[in-house]
């Protein structure tokens, strides 16, 4: 059986990946995806 102790977990990669997205935009970024997911949303 392979040892998968140097495997990072779904959650691990998934905190690492917002914590990059936010350092790299800002609020506005932030706020126009939520805009967007609004629009979405209210199309279905």
């Amino acid at each position: 059986m392979a040892n998968n102790n140097d495997k990072m977990r779904r959650e691990e990669a998934g905190r690492k990946g917002g914590e990059a997205t936010a350092e790299n935009h800002d609020k506005e970024f932030y706020q126009k995806i939520g805009e967007k997911g609004g629009e979405a949303r209210n199309n279905d």
